[in-house]
């Protein structure tokens, strides 16, 4: 038994009646290449990222030794960025959170890190040593971790109290730790502890997160994203690696920090966790574009816009079809 067609399935299946033209699909097809090369070329060179190279600790160590030694007693001493974060790399902060919701501290430490094990020693432990440095890792293995703590944090307040002028700090207690951070410093200066902190996680290491903390703990990464003007308020992006086209799509993202409460890190509990506060705004952002096609009134949109009808107008005009008035 045949099965019955509505009208619109035997018009669909009716030859086609129209009128024919010849078309070069190749030729489209080339104009179209061309075209478009010369201008993603041209938008590139105009909006493209510069391709930077990359920020090195002996780059750091080198131009600014002072900052990567006193981010080093930093470390040593619990006192940096990276220490009190808390999760998901330690339990010595409670992190971002939205309102009541500590989302960070609920998905607990899932990649920990001990900042004066994994910044400083163990580096320094995996590579020859000068006997000053031999002897600076014995006496700081052998200490208890109170009288770690006593040494570092006394030498860290020496520190900040002559704001970084290490050549004004006083003698003092301070144990091994002036030995470990001028042995890591010298061993950045080598180019020795870009390679020793990148083979922490195995031969074939691609997580640079450990570098990236480290370097954000410091004066180094946050003063090359202001002369690239890469700040928030600069409303920076840039290209991470290689030679591809910025992350134009970030715009979005960049927008709401230039606006208030977001804007007040430093007076409102909303500017001081921003980035969760963003990272929930674009997911509901971002939930709203996918359920788009199951929201009533804006899923029949193109049907109460009639550009389609001014497409086809020839075509309805040929057939002799009348467009269905709404």
């Amino acid at each position: 038994m045949s099965k019955v067609l509505s009208p619109k399935e035997e018009f669909d299946a009716k030859p086609w009646a129209g009128k024919l033209r010849k078309y070069d699909i190749l030729k489209e097809g080339t104009i179209a290449l061309v075209v478009v090369a010369l201008l993603v070329t041209s938008l590139a060179f105009i909006f493209g990222s510069p391709d930077e190279k990359s920020l090195t600790f002996k780059g750091w160590a080198i131009s600014n030794s002072d900052n990567f030694y006193a981010t080093t007693v930093q470390e040593l001493a619990g006192t940096s960025g990276t220490a009190t974060y808390g999760r998901p790399y330690n339990t010595n902060g409670d992190g971002l959170n939205v309102g009541p919701l500590f989302l960070q501290k609920w998905a607990g430490v899932t990649q920990r890190i001990n900042a004066a094990n994994d910044f400083v020693i163990e580096p320094l432990m995996n590579q020859v040593q000068s006997p000053e440095v031999k002897a600076a890792l014995s006496q700081w293995s052998t200490a208890t971790e109170t009288q770690r703590t006593k040494w570092a944090t006394t030498y860290d307040d020496a520190i900040t109290k002559v704001e970084g002028k290490l050549s004004a700090v006083p003698n003092g207690d301070y144990g091994p730790v002036p030995a470990l951070a001028n042995g890591l410093t010298e061993m950045a200066k080598a180019g020795a502890l870009d390679a020793a902190l990148l083979s922490q996680g195995g031969f074939f290491q691609t997580d640079s997160t450990k570098q990236i903390l480290f370097f954000g703990d410091g004066a180094y990464l946050d003063d090359a994203g202001t002369a690239a003007n890469l700040q928030g308020g600069t409303w920076g992006m840039m290209n991470e690696t290689g030679r591809y086209p910025g992350q134009a799509w970030l715009w979005l993202y960049s927008f709401w920090y230039q606006i208030p409460p977001f804007t007040n890190e430093d007076s409102h509990p909303i500017g001081a966790n921003a980035d969760v506060y963003i990272m929930v705004i674009m997911g509901l952002m971002s939930l709203g574009l996918i359920a788009m096609p199951l929201i009533p009134g804006i899923r029949s949109l193109p049907m109460r816009i009639p550009i389609h009808r001014g497409i086809w107008r020839s075509y309805y005009q040929s057939e002799g079809i009348k467009r269905r008035k709404r």
